[in-house]
């Protein structure tokens, strides 16, 4: 940390399911700045641990970090960008990549306020990072993330569409395979398109086709990158495969994005949203070639009323970085926080 930040920025954190971030959002600049990096102390760094148990680990985190971040001194505002269904009040309602299987609502946005001595406004990531966009994209969008697991949200006149107890936007949570050796998702339920369609679902679909078709699998670009053995796929080699064109890779992923393309056209002849914007560590690591493939879906399904062209439009890549979430709820805070009286009238 370069400094102790002043009383006219905000702390912002995004806390997804394996990384905490934290950083100093200037309102003014609209600019980032002292971030920092760390793994989150929930599942994935003790996997048996109850779930009360990592609910305190990770608040303690927070506001462990805060305390680093700030010098001990309470922030101006506090913003979390959090990986889970949030209520209007702070309350997360679910975090299954960060603390496993549901577990008692956490009131989180409460929590951090008596714990820092900051308001604490808690949103959903997705709902953070629609924050980021909304300051670019001319009209309505909808926000796809596709990383280790798959959410959205869609941001429509002036505000994300989510109820006041955090009910929308979780795509990654539809039933699109009813088949009783579905995959497993995370939250427990089976055949949702995040166990699918999501990086972590690519990733298991490579390693099954890798086994069962072994003479394909064997001249590909992705046996070359992982020592011709199944169990040393990942996702950084697929998206590398795919980049390069790889037959064999490219056809793994063309079928997981055959749901995806059915959850947008959903989406597109639902509330008739035509701009969907991906972003996600999988989907912009395999970059324009998982777009193109997408968009070949999305036509192959078709969208009432849209021409070729029209649908091409629908899907753009998002920024290639990982600070959808600070910048969003930083944001987010600044239209929400009321200016102190020293720096006058907005």
């Amino acid at each position: 940390m370069s400094g102790v930040p002043g009383d006219d920025v905000f702390t912002v954190l995004d806390v997804g399911g394996t990384t905490l971030r934290i950083g100093t959002y200037d309102p003014a600049a609209g600019a980032l700045s002292d971030v920092r990096r760390m793994p989150v102390d929930g599942k994935h760094r003790d996997p048996g641990a109850p779930v009360p148990a990592l609910q305190q680990r990770v608040v303690e985190q927070i506001v462990r970090e805060v305390a680093a971040h700030t010098g001990g001194r309470p922030p101006r505002a506090l913003g979390v960008a959090f990986a889970g269904p949030i209520t209007a009040a702070g309350l997360v309602m679910a975090a299954p990549t960060v603390w496993g299987r549901r577990g008692d609502p956490l009131p989180l946005g409460e929590l951090l306020s008596e714990r820092t001595g900051a308001p604490a406004v808690v949103v959903n990531d997705l709902t953070a990072a629609a924050w980021r966009y909304a300051a670019t994209e001319p009209g309505d969008f909808c926000l796809l993330t596709i990383s280790s697991g798959i959410g959205n949200k869609v941001f429509r006149g002036g505000e994300v569409l989510v109820d006041p107890d955090g009910h929308g936007g979780e795509l990654g949570h539809w039933v699109c395979d009813r088949s009783p050796d579905a995959p497993l998702c995370d939250c427990g339920g089976r055949g949702h398109l995040g166990a699918i369609a999501s990086g972590r679902g690519v990733l298991a679909a490579a390693r099954r086709a890798a086994h069962s078709h072994q003479a394909a699998f064997r001249g590909s670009r992705l046996a070359a990158l992982c020592e011709g053995r199944a169990e040393h796929i990942g996702n950084r080699a697929i998206a590398q495969a795919v980049r390069a064109g790889d037959p064999f890779t490219t056809e793994v992923l063309r079928g997981t994005l055959a749901p995806l393309a059915q959850a947008i056209t959903g989406v597109f002849a639902s509330i008739g949203v035509c701009r969907h914007i991906l972003m996600g560590g999988f989907a912009l690591a395999v970059g324009e070639p998982y777009r193109r493939l997408l968009v070949a879906e999305i036509r192959r399904l078709g969208c009432f009323g849209l021409g070729p062209e029209q649908i091409d439009a629908m899907v753009s890549l998002g920024a290639a970085d990982d600070d959808h979430g600070l910048l969003g709820v930083g944001r987010l805070l600044a239209a929400r926080t009321p200016v102190p009286s020293s720096q006058g009238a907005p």
